[in-house]
């Protein structure tokens, strides 16, 4: 199980992913599940995963080699690539052709065997400065995009995290606001799910911008997210605190219905 979201707000962009992976009770690892692509100059792209990791690197690996072998051995006509993919649009096409090219040969290969090869990944960026946007690119190959009404794309494990982005992501947000709600969906939901952890690593794309000003990974020792976690349960105890109790079982007391 993993956790990944990506923010798309009037500011830019950014993408969280935490790196636990977990093939049963008694294996349970890290791997990196943000990942910036090698695309040239002028252009980011980032993809997050979620999901079997031999599908995942498989898709990953074929936009590599793609990549390589189109500069290797160049086509008349070129063979189009993430580098020479003129819009995110067409750039996210191609992820998901090789998402679901990766996911067939995989499920070939384990033919009768019940293995998961169940992935799915955001994808984000932006090229030659140009707004960024934000994908949910799903096993099949097809894709949703990020729109300002829902700021947000997760996937993975997020039902835990998805309150508090739906309470105060919005696309006035700036960019430091959705890293900080982003952060507190994560705590909440490592809170609730051990298969989700630290380390958490982030990418931060500034609107306008063709280079990310932010690439950081968190760990456990990161003082800003131990703060965060300890402010926020804090918070939540307060508020809790404050709502006056339900006055249900007195009002029945009187006679009142309710």
């Amino acid at each position: 199980m993993t956790y990944c979201v990506g923010v798309l707000v009037d500011d830019g962009l950014a993408m969280l992913a935490d790196t636990r992976t977990n093939a049963g009770l008694d294996n349970v690892s890290s791997y990196r599940k943000l990942r910036i692509m090698d695309v040239g100059p002028g252009r980011t792209m980032v993809v997050a995963s979620a999901g079997s990791l031999s599908v995942t690197q498989a898709a990953l690996t074929r936009l590599s080699d793609a990549m390589l072998l189109a500069e290797a051995e160049p086509a008349d006509p070129p063979t189009e690539t993430l580098r020479t993919a003129p819009t995110m649009f067409r750039a996210a096409t191609l992820v998901g052709q090789a998402l679901h090219a990766a996911r067939a040969a995989v499920d070939e290969a384990v033919g009768g065997d019940k293995v998961s090869t169940g992935a799915s990944l955001l994808f984000g960026g932006c090229i030659a400065g140009r707004r960024p946007r934000l994908f949910l690119v799903y096993s099949s190959g097809n894709f949703i995009e990020c729109q300002p009404d829902t700021p947000y794309l997760q996937i993975g494990e997020h039902k835990y995290g998805k309150p508090i982005l739906d309470r105060v992501v919005t696309w006035e947000t700036t960019l430091e606001e959705a890293v900080k709600v982003a952060l507190i969906s994560f705590t909440s939901t490592m809170r609730s799910n051990l298969a989700v952890g630290l380390p958490i690593d982030l990418m931060q794309l500034r609107a306008g911008a063709s280079e990310p000003e932010l690439v950081h990974r968190i760990t456990d020792d990161d003082a800003y997210y131990r703060e965060l976690t300890e402010r926020w349960s804090a918070a939540m105890r307060v508020a809790t605190s404050a709502i006056p109790p339900p006055p249900y079982g007195e009002a029945g007391r009187q006679g009142v219905l309710v």
